[in-house]
């Protein structure tokens, strides 16, 4: 199971003032898309190549924020998620290893969507994982124990908890698209379009 080909549009909200538009297209296997400031002020990008099993392969991101920018390209191989960030005129070699199921987080919410929809696909009501994350602001790559569990008879309804302390709501269609996410830090994204 994979999430729906398409494209994905996002507005991310703070305290109820819209902070970013994210949009990203899917064909199944290429993503790539952006999140961008409603001012302009921040940029991110993001490229990702997806395996026939839906898992990230190869990813590339970029992060702009007035005259400073940085590139990072990433590789999966069978044990970890390497690549390396440049900045500045310094490149750094990065590596996080990947978890069992080989699951990439490039912090946009298509990524958390196939995480999900891997976890659909297994069966599982309940998850915890290694997952590598690259974090959108300095992009470097992490690994990160993550879980996930269904709150409600449907199966559309899920907490998400991508690292010890934060937690996420997440509600889904039937397809796996990701409707809406609101962490407890008073994050939330909102599909607004497909």
């Amino acid at each position: 199971m994979i999430v729906p080909t398409g494209p994905y549009r996002y507005e991310i909200r703070r305290g109820g003032e819209l902070v970013a538009l994210e949009e990203i297209t899917f064909d199944g296997r290429l993503i790539s898309g952006s999140r961008r400031a409603p001012d302009g002020s921040s940029r991110n990008e993001v490229e990702a190549e997806v395996s026939d099993e839906g898992l990230v392969v190869r990813v590339r991101v970029r992060y702009a924020r007035g005259p400073f920018s940085r590139n990072a390209a990433y590789e999966a191989g069978e044990e970890y998620l390497r690549g390396s960030v440049s900045a500045l005129g310094g490149r750094n070699a990065v590596t996080a290893k990947l978890g069992r199921f080989r699951e990439v987080d490039a912090d946009f919410v298509i990524f958390r969507a196939l995480t999900l929809a891997h976890i659909r696909a297994r069966g599982q009501t309940r998850w915890t994982g290694r997952v590598a994350t690259i974090d959108s602001g300095t992009l470097v790559a992490a690994s990160n124990k993550q879980s996930a569990r269904v709150i409600d008879q449907s199966g559309l309804r899920w907490t998400y908890e991508p690292r010890m302390g934060d937690s996420e709501e997440i509600e889904i269609d039937s397809a796996g698209r990701i409707l809406r996410r609101i962490d407890n830090r008073g994050n939330r994204a909102d599909l607004a379009g497909v």
